[in-house]
Order: structure tokens, then C-alpha cells, then sequence
């Protein structure tokens, strides 16, 4: 049976990060979700986090002020679908101290009194189940089971357990968002549905990039996804995309120009099969301020635009059968 990701281009966007309390549910992010129809989008990531103290505890709390409650989640989901709109549901780990979530790891054997990998996967596992169920409730089309997770990839057997957990609440397709340069590394993309990975490659090296992951995807005979890729509307930052602390002034056009690299090598790849870019808060500036924002929403920028433009091709092109 063909999935919705394999029955025509995804044309998507991640909304609402990082997802806090109170943040949706409320007429801004109404405003904010229904705007993002304008650039012809099919799908919607809906991704917020959930907190664990350090990159070395295995507290992961889901329910305190940091993470949205579980009537925000059913509520996003319920919007996107009344604007036609097909979802990925993806809950995602933070630290509290700040630290990327990249470095989570513990040693690899485990350690009396020090905290192991199998603690954290089972928190991990009760943190995922937990949403994997609503997805299943509210009828998601795919579920992302992590994001950049990158010091725990090798773990293969405790990532098969989780797989088979979260399938036991979640009929659907499941994925996981591995980091950039990561596609290759991993050893386990038979126990998922979809390959995807954050895809913030320096302007200019998509095309080698392109290349090292379509052998991952004809080998493992899997749909493929950029579940995250965009750029920072900021100068100098399509050399480092993936940096949404650098410093630099204001510039559409290095977002634009960042955009139109990245379709132009991605177009012809017809294994590509979409994007959900990054991304579309809850609360929208206002469009009057758009040119002195330097974050990755394309919001009333001129990457909008070419978005737009695309994605529209691109689905007419590639149409469910």
C-alpha cells in the first residue's frame, strides 16, 4: 500500500517551535497556521519539544510550562486538517541548560549510580509513546520518532525497541530525522518507513551531498524526506545554515539566494520527495518587520515567494496517481 509521503511531493513546513504553554491554541496561532496555506503547502510538521535537565540526565519531563499541553497538540493537529493539510507529528528533546540535543549520550557501558543509556531510552520511550498515541487518535500521517540525535545513533538495539514500542500505539509511517551528514552513518533505516534528515548544506555542496545520501536511499529502497532544511535570512549565513546564532545583518537575498540553490540541486533528484522547512512560528511577526528579521521563517520575504513557486511545480508535477 502507498503511504501519503510516497503519493505525490511533500510540500511542507514545520510549525509551531518550540511549542511552550499557552503559546498555541489562540488566535495568533490560528492567523499563523492558516498563513502558511499561501505557500501552496500540503503538509505540516508540528513540532514541539519536551526538557530533560542536561545532555547527561535522563529526567525528560513533557509536562511541565516548557512543553505544550496535549489539548495544544490535538488542537494544531485539528487545525492543519481542516485546512487540508497532512501531518507529521513530531515531538522533540531539549536541555534545560541550553545545550544542542546532538550531545545526549552516557556511557556505553553502563555504570552503577551513573546515568545509563537504558534509563534515558526508557523515558525516551515513554515520552514518544505517549504522543505516538495522539498522533494515532487524531489520525496523523507520520510520526517522527527523533531529531538529531546524533551521540545516540549507534544504538541501534535500543532504537529497533523503540520502533517497536511506538508501533504498538501508531498504525502509521514513522520516521526519524537524522542530522546532516548523518544519513550515511545510520544502521538501522530498515526499521523505519521514511529516511529523513536535516538538510542545512552550505550553499554550493548540495550537489556532493545529494550524491552521498541517494546511495543511502537506493540501498534501503525507502521514501526520503528533508524533514528539516532552510536558512536564516541573515548575511553569511548560506555558508552556515545550519547557525541561527551567528552574527549578520539582515538579508533577503541571502535567503533567497540559499533557497534557489537548494531547489535547483534538489529538482532533479526526483527521489527527493519533499521538504517540511524550517519554519513557521505560532506567533508571526508582523509583515512590516519582515525585512529586519534574521531568523528562517520566510514569512512576507522574498523566499516566500519562490517557495510558493515551487511547491506548487512541484506538486502539479508530481500528483498522487
Amino acid at each position: 500500500m502507498t503511504s501519503d509521503v510516497e503519493a505525490g511531493f511533500v510540500a511542507g513546513m514545520t510549525w509551531g517551535w518550540v511549542g511552550t504553554r499557552g503559546t498555541w491554541s489562540t488566535p495568533e496561532a490560528e492567523q499563523s497556521m492558516e498563513a502558511i496555506t499561501a505557500l501552496n503547502v500540503n503538509w505540516v510538521t508540528i513540532a514541539f519539544q519536551a526538557v530533560q535537565s542536561t545532555a547527561h540526565s535522563t529526567d525528560i519531563d513533557f509536562t511541565s510550562e516548557q512543553t505544550v499541553s496535549d489539548d495544544e497538540v490535538r488542537w494544531a493537529i485539528r487545525k492543519a486538517a481542516s485546512l487540508g493539510l497532512k501531518v507529521c507529528l513530531k515531538p522533540v528533546i531539549n536541555c534545560g541548560d541550553g545545550t544542542w540535543r546532538a550531545f545526549i549520550g552516557f556511557f556505553d557501558q553502563s555504570v552503577p549510580n551513573e546515568p545509563s543509556w537504558s534509563e534515558w531510552f526508557e523515558n525516551y520511550t515513554r515520552f514518544l509513546v505517549h504522543y505516538a498515541r495522539i498522533a494515532q487518535e487524531e489520525g496523523c500521517q507520520l510520526f517522527c520518532i527523533g531529531c538529531e540525535m546524533v551521540q545516540s545513533d549507534h544504538r541501534e538495539a535500543e532504537w529497533r525497541e523503540v520502533v517497536r514500542q511506538v508501533r504498538t500505539v501508531f498504525s502509521g509511517p514513522l520516521t526519524y530525522n537524522c542530522d546532516k551528514y548523518q544519513e550515511d552513518r545510520l544502521t538501522w533505516w530498515d526499521a523505519v518507513d521514511v529516511i529523513s534528515s536535516s538538510g542545512y548544506y552550505p550553499m554550493g555542496s548540495w550537489a556532493e551531498h545529494l550524491d552521498r545520501i541517494e546511495t543511502v536511499v537506493r540501498e534501503n529502497n525507502k521514501p526520503f524526506l528533508f524533514l528539516e532544511a532552510g536558512c536564516p535570512s541573515r548575511e553569511g549565513s548560506p555558508d552556515r545554515p545550519n547557525d541561527w546564532t551567528m552574527a549578520g545583518s539582515p538579508s533577503e537575498k541571502a535567503q533567497l539566494d540559499y533557497y534557489q540553490d537548494m531547489f535547483e540541486h534538489t529538482r532533479a533528484r526526483a527521489w527527493v520527495g519533499g521538504f517540511m522547512l524550517w519554519d513557521w512560528p505560532a506567533r508571526l511577526y508582523p509583515a512590516e518587520r519582515a525585512a529586519s528579521d534574521t531568523d528562517y521563517c520566510i514569512f512576507a520575504k522574498s523566499a516566500s515567494a519562490l517557495v510558493a513557486e515551487e511547491y506548487a511545480n512541484a506538486t502539479s508535477e508530481r500528483s498522487p496517481l
